[in-house]
């Protein structure tokens, strides 16, 4: 990055650390002046996590507290820490680790007083194309000559974000914010099995059983949290139960969601079928519609 960014014109404003977000001084160092924040820092495969418990709670629980801790140290203004749809009714430890860091961070706005820190939430479903999702598992099968595509269970599915939606997320909930928020994008999801045949259309499915702890769907709004949730235009947010946090500041529009709601990757009715999976993902070879698999 200190290459890409060179002769930036804010080349000045800029500091490169090398470190880890279970250091705490090593944080307190790097956020010196640092008015915002966007804690994206954590273990997050979940096989990975599921063979090596302690590393995933040292760095994504642990590390979340030593986040909060070196702000408010530090004085910044705003917080906002990234989460993910496993963290919503837990089955890994991945998700557990993630649901304990939202506690955390949601938490953290009575530790600051009432001009203190700030710290919220933004929790979204798996972002096309990023490291270790199975979008370049298969680029790398395909590019393998594999005669098959590897999927868990052909029911399963989730939920998807491009990389550019996500930090535009991200960057829109960082300057609305009042505090404890946890925000959830309204975003597409998808079979599996849809996301294999766009990607290789000419290729068969080969169904390999759900790996340890591993969701058939996933789920970022649960049933509970339901009574909580405010529905704004293209996100919902998990309203805090904090005395300072007004829903007024979001303006008149807001609708409380009724009780049983319950958003998940299963009953999301903005689905994507093959052909538009591969439109998001540029790929050229595209199956017809009346071929896609829903």
């Amino acid at each position: 990055m200190a290459q890409e960014f060179a002769g930036h014109p804010q080349d000045n404003k800029l500091r490169f650390f090398i470190g880890d977000v279970r250091d705490q001084s090593r944080l307190e160092m790097a956020l010196r002046d640092v008015q915002y924040v966007v804690h994206a820092a954590a273990l997050k495969q979940v096989p990975t996590a599921e063979y090596n418990p302690f590393e995933c709670i040292h760095t994504n629980v642990l590390g979340a507290e030593n986040v909060v801790r070196a702000s408010l140290r530090c004085n910044v203004s705003r917080v906002m820490a990234l989460s993910t749809d496993k963290a919503a009714s837990p089955l890994n430890l991945y998700g557990a680790s993630k649901l304990a860091s939202d506690k955390i961070f949601v938490a953290a706005n009575s530790l600051g007083g009432a001009d203190g820190t700030r710290f919220a939430v933004a929790r979204y479903g798996n972002v096309l194309g990023s490291r270790g999702s199975v979008v370049p598992l298969f680029k790398r099968l395909i590019a393998e000559g594999a005669t098959s595509l590897p999927v868990t269970d052909e029911r399963m599915t989730r939920f998807w974000i491009t990389l550019e939606r996500g930090v535009d997320f991200v960057v829109s909930c960082l300057q609305s914010m009042r505090g404890g928020e946890i925000y959830i994008p309204k975003i597409p999801s998808s079979t599996i099995v849809d996301l294999a045949k766009a990607m290789a259309p000419h290729l068969p499915i080969k169904v390999i059983g759900i790996r340890p702890g591993e969701k058939l769907h996933e789920v970022m709004i649960t049933e509970d949290d339901a009574r909580n949730t405010l529905d704004l235009a293209d996100r919902y947010i998990i309203e805090p139960a904090f005395a300072f946090w007004d829903r007024s500041a979001y303006g008149k529009n807001l609708k409380s969601m009724p009780d049983g709601f319950r958003y998940g990757s299963d009953n999301n009715p903005d689905r994507l079928d093959a052909n538009e999976i591969s439109k998001i993902l540029g790929v050229e070879s595209v199956i017809p519609k009346t071929q896609a698999v829903s």
